[in-house]
């Protein structure tokens, strides 16, 4: 398994490229990008994919200099666990 960055993604692919979880986050507005969704596998929940997405997002979002919002449950539940991050919000 493999984290891949996209522009506003991020995915977890197997050894064929099949992806098997994601996180993504759209610019909604200048500089600042909305996660919006999160989504894995059936085989890997409870594996801790899902958190292990969303700090690839947020380092990704922090070094390009964006905020974030969090329409997706999943990532507004995530940032309340982590307020060292809450800095990233819009």
């Amino acid at each position: 398994m493999e984290f891949v960055a996209k522009p506003y993604a991020i995915e977890c692919v197997d050894d064929a490229g099949t992806i098997l979880a994601e996180v993504t986050f759209p610019e909604v507005e200048p500089g600042v990008v909305d996660i919006n969704h999160t989504q894995v596998d059936a085989s890997l929940q409870g594996q801790g994919i899902a958190g292990r997405l969303l700090e690839h997002a947020v380092g990704t979002i922090a070094t390009r200099g964006l905020h974030a919002r969090t329409s997706c449950s999943y990532a507004r539940r995530w940032f309340e666990k982590h307020p060292e991050h809450k800095g990233l919000l819009a």
